[in-house]
This record gives structure tokens, C-alpha cells and sequence, in this order.
């Protein structure tokens, strides 16, 4: 078997570097996702403050959980589907992705929250297809699917699906909004965290050195 997609990995999986990354990237991920979840159990049981939002004031909540969701898959699956032949860049991202989980935790462990006035729960409607799930209102600051959707966009080097990537971001973000989900600050501070989460990833990747330089070394799988 050959190809692009194989020689691709082929080759990364040849340098030792990327293998020692790839063999702690893998269970980091497990471990804080599997911690997150049980970090939202406990956040959903504490008490919070309202914030006052004069943007969300100006509208009455609209159920957009459909459009939300749709765009949040399309963009992470799109993601995907480019970054696997790329396993650098892949990796780079998988890094920034753990980063990105941690920096939730402590920001909603810093920031106890109660949802926003008008709240219309944002149910997943792929989770809801095995089972019930509990709906969580109270994992707030900063916004996940907003991050999540920025994150794909930031891994992302082709300029037309990273300029749909970012116009998903934005559709995500004012969703959230309309469906009052969110606060606003929970969706401007989603694209600063990301951009955190991807400068640690660089500096993981590059040992230390600058993480622009390391994606630039990378520039021939971002074609």
C-alpha cells in the first residue's frame, strides 16, 4: 500500500521525535477529556453568578441547536479530512486541543457562572441518539464550541476552507448567542484561549523554540 497518505505518515512515524509526541498525545487527551467530564458534573452542582449582558438583553432566545451543532461537526470532520494526511500539523493540533481542555477547566474552576436568563438548552442531537446525556448550562467561560470550531480553523493552512473554518467560528459564536447559551464574553474570549493553547502546542513541538517557526518547517504539508 502507497500514496501521498502513506508516505506521509510513513515518514513522520520514522522520526522519533513525532513518535514520542504521538505516544503522549494520545493518552493526555483521554485523560483530560475523561476529566472534564467529571469537572462538569461537579460544575453543574455549584453555585454561580449571573452576569449582566446587554447584548443577550436585546433579543429573545431562538433554539438554533440544529445549526449549531451541524456546523460544529462540518468543521471538525473538514478539519480532519485535511489534517490526516498531514500528521504533523495533526499532532500540532491534538497538542493545542489538550492545551485548549485544561484552559477551560481552570477558567470555569476560576469562574463560577449560572446560565444566562432565557437559557434554551443546547442539546447534542448526535449524543442523544445513544441515549439520554445530561444537558449541561453551566459550562460557560470561555465557550467550547466556539474554541473548538477556531482551533480546526487555526490548524487548517488551505485558505478557502480556513476562511470557511473561520466564517463556521463566527456562525457558531452568534448561534450560541441567539440561543442564549452563552454570555458574550464567553464567545470573544474563546479565539484568545485558542491562540494560547496553539502557542503551547508550538513550543511542545518545537522543543522550546518558537512555535511559528515550528509550523514553518512544516510548510510543504500545508499545500
Amino acid at each position: 500500500m502507497s500514496g501521498p497518505f502513506v508516505e506521509a505518515w510513513r515518514t513522520a512515524l520514522a522520526d522519533r521525535g513525532f513518535r514520542l509526541r504521538l505516544a503522549a498525545v494520545v493518552p493526555a487527551l483521554v485523560a483530560v477529556l475523561a476529566g472534564l467530564s467529571r469537572f462538569l458534573e461537579r460544575v453543574e452542582a455549584r453555585p454561580g453568578v449571573v452576569l449582566p449582558d446587554p447584548l443577550l438583553a436585546l433579543f429573545p432566545p431562538r433554539d438554533l441547536t440544529w445549526l449549531t451543532f451541524g456546523l460544529i461537526y462540518a468543521s471538525v470532520f473538514g478539519g480532519l479530512a485535511w489534517l490526516l494526511p498531514r500528521p504533523r500539523r495533526l499532532l500540532l493540533g491534538l497538542e493545542a486541543y489538550v492545551a485548549l481542555v485544561l484552559f477551560r477547566i481552570a477558567a470555569m474552576w476560576a469562574m463560577p457562572l449560572e446560565p444566562p436568563a432565557g437559557l434554551i438548552p443546547l442539546d447534542d442531537p448526535l449524543v442523544r441518539l445513544f441515549g439520554p446525556s445530561q444537558v449541561l448550562t453551566k459550562d460557560l467561560f470561555f465557550s467550547g464550541h466556539t474554541s473548538t470550531v477556531f482551533l480546526v480553523a487555526f490548524a487548517v493552512t488551505a485558505p478557502r476552507l480556513r476562511a470557511l473554518l473561520l466564517a463556521a467560528t463566527a456562525a457558531v459564536g452568534l448561534s450560541v448567542l441567539a440561543q442564549h447559551v452563552h454570555y458574550t464574553i464567553d464567545v470573544l474570549a474563546a479565539p484568545f484561549f485558542v491562540y494560547g493553547s496553539w502557542r503551547v502546542a508550538g513550543l511542545v513541538g518545537a522543543g522550546g523554540g518558537s512555535p511559528v517557526a515550528g509550523v514553518a518547517e512544516r510548510r510543504p504539508e500545508g499545500r
